[in-house]
């Protein structure tokens, strides 16, 4: 009986998780920044690294078209049907809001009939080129997690860019060429994303693959994020762990998946033939009818929520940053140089977190109770810390704001040898014990601790001191 139950439990969890297997067992979500843990000084914070969730960054962008004249219906025109490009007696009217095509309508919720798009006016200029610069900006740095995916109502294009900025639009990079002819357009041999490998993942390839014209089906172009991510995380992007170590050591791979604008440059509409039909110029237009774009705001591993207010993203920062991509340390948070926080070791990751400025603590004491982030020390038992270790400061530095600083608080500044903090601006000491943090011992002021007094000076040399000492002193921080 009890057989029996066993093989089917193990038959019922068999077939979960076949169902489970395309999607990665360990994605690493970073969704918490901090989370209490017990020592035996009490509760204390323990941070870990964090990143907002993956969602549409569509519904935060800005669309720019260059030249900004070129939607069609101003004035109203004629163009050619999609399916049959010889029956040309649509209408395009900016002024008619059924007829119209704006801009917007390459964002807008798609599995509507008819569908809706935007559309350029037609190429009744030719032989002058008929070219668009689509501009997205997000006015924030984001991290792309998914395929950039557009949808043509129209043919795909003859000829085409994607282009990204990482300064908001002040420079800009190719991400990938299309053509229906790369070494024609682009003095390129074509390739696809499966010809490149962990090596040249970061490689600017122009691919044949997307640009065929007036093709049933053929309306999509995909820039392949996932299949880079493949590279390193392997099929179906189970061994996240992998690509996160990449990520955190190599700056130009991060940087590539990294964007604050993205550009379209739509440079030849569909022909489908070798020569232009002079006689049918109402053919030949661009229309888009959707744009996916998949990511996550850049926090710099320091926040879990991004918010839009004002038509505007920012990082709600943790691990006392601040900054739109918590890139910098806050004010009294200065104690060492900031640092972004690292995927690894999964699945925490380290914090790197600011910690406070010697300035903030008032008349610098000689000992000052600062807690390192234990997950960045790699200690996985935090006994193994010493709860009553301080780190010395130095005495030189000039003390700043002292009647604004908090003295002692509940999460970084604790008082010692039994002391409590009281409203966090000073240390109530229990009666052998004076300083602010209560680190010293009132005999060593009055030159009086000797063997005979019955007490002992705090162990300034300990084992556990120089190597908590050590640690912090070569652990330096990440540098991209």
């Amino acid at each position: 009986m009890y057989l029996s139950r066993f093989l089917s439990i193990h038959a019922l969890w068999v077939t979960v998780s076949s169902v489970m297997q395309p999607y990665p067992l360990v994605w690493g979500h970073y969704d918490l920044c901090k989370t209490q843990i017990y020592t035996e000084e009490g509760k204390v914070w323990d941070y870990m690294a964090c990143q907002p969730e993956s969602t549409d960054m569509t519904k935060y962008l800005k669309v720019k078209l260059d030249p900004p004249d070129i939607t069609c219906g101003d004035p109203p025109e004629t163009f050619c049907a999609m399916g049959n490009p010889y029956m040309c007696n649509n209408e395009c009217d900016a002024s008619t809001p059924e007829l119209a095509h704006p801009p917007e309508l390459m964002f807008d919720f798609e599995g509507r009939h008819p569908s809706t798009f935007w559309q350029s006016a037609t190429w009744k200029e030719y032989p002058k080129p008929l070219q668009v610069n689509i501009t997205l900006s997000w006015s924030k740095t984001i991290e792309l997690t998914d395929n950039i995916v557009i949808t043509f109502e129209s043919g795909r294009p003859d000829q085409m860019i994607l282009e990204k900025s990482l300064d908001y639009g002040r420079t800009w990079q190719p991400y990938q060429y299309y053509a229906t002819d790369c070494l024609d357009a682009f003095h390129m041999d074509p390739k696809s994303v499966k010809d490149l490998s962990q090596h040249t993942v970061l490689e600017i390839i122009c691919t044949e693959e997307y640009s065929t014209g007036y093709t049933t089906n053929s309306k999509i172009i995909h820039f392949e994020i996932k299949d880079r991510f493949a590279f390193f995380a392997g099929p179906r992007l189970r061994n996240m762990a992998s690509l996160y170590g990449q990520l955190d050591t190599t700056k130009k791979l991060r940087d590539f998946f990294t964007v604050t604008d993205l550009r379209i440059r739509l440079l030849r509409p569909a022909v489908g033939e070798i020569f232009v039909d002079e006689l049918h110029l109402a053919r030949y237009f661009y229309a888009i009818s959707d744009i996916k774009v998949r990511g996550r705001c850049k926090c710099n591993l320091h926040a879990t929520v991004c918010v839009y207010d004002n038509s505007k993203l920012t990082c709600e920062c943790e691990h006392n940053t601040t900054g739109p991509d918590c890139g910098k340390c806050k004010k009294n948070y200065q104690g060492r140089p900031w640092s972004p926080g690292s995927y690894l070791p999964i699945p925490k990751g380290t914090a790197n977190t600011c910690i406070p400025s010697i300035s903030s603590i008032g008349n610098p004491p000689k000992f000052n109770r600062i807690w390192p982030n234990i997950s960045s020390l790699e200690v996985s038992n935090p006994k193994q810390v010493a709860p009553k270790l301080a780190l010395s400061t130095v005495s030189s530095v000039q003390v700043a704001n002292h009647k604004r600083a908090n003295v002692c608080d509940n999460e970084l500044l604790h008082c010692q040898n039994g002391g409590t903090c009281h409203n966090n601006v000073r240390c109530l000491c229990p009666a052998a014990y004076t300083g602010i943090l209560c680190e010293k011992l009132r005999c060593e002021e009055a030159g009086s601790c000797g063997s005979d007094s019955g007490q002992d000076a705090p162990p300034h040399g300990s084992p556990a001191l120089l190597l908590l000492t050590t640690l912090l002193g070569t652990a330096s921080p990440l540098v991209f």
